[in-house]
């Protein structure tokens, strides 16, 4: 499926629901970034994961934390390393985004898990001073 073809099902919500694991949500923001800045791109992953979570019938599965920090991850790889001349390359060139427990780097699981984290974007917790 071309870039254009994802995009084109994710947005219509006619991607099929095995088809948007974890590399096709970082494949659909890096193509949003590709061609937008950080605060436009935001907005359309916003849009066209909210609207694809509910048309499943499942919209309490959207997590802005998750959303806002893999975006802003994906951003600073194509700002250090490229586009990758394509998705296939980026992600070539970017295999730890590719990881679904790379946000625990920064994260508790708890605070990913949680509610607010859901609904809004939370910073990471500070580590614990002794």
């Amino acid at each position: 499926m071309t870039d254009d073809e994802f995009l084109a099902a994710l947005e219509s919500c006619t991607l099929s629901e095995r088809d948007f694991g974890h590399a096709a949500h970082v494949r659909a923001a890096y193509l949003y970034l590709r061609v937008s800045g950080f605060a436009q791109a935001l907005q359309k992953i916003q849009g066209a994961i909210r609207a694809y979570a509910a048309s499943l019938g499942k919209p309490d599965r959207y997590n802005e934390t998750i959303t806002v920090a893999y975006l802003a991850l994906i951003r600073q790889a194509l700002y250090e390393r490229g586009d990758g001349g394509g998705w296939t390359g980026f992600s070539r060139d970017n295999p730890q985004l590719l990881e679904r427990g790379l946000l625990l780097q920064f994260y508790p699981q708890v605070q990913l898990n949680s509610d607010l984290a859901r609904r809004v974007f939370l910073l990471p917790r500070a580590a614990e001073v002794s």
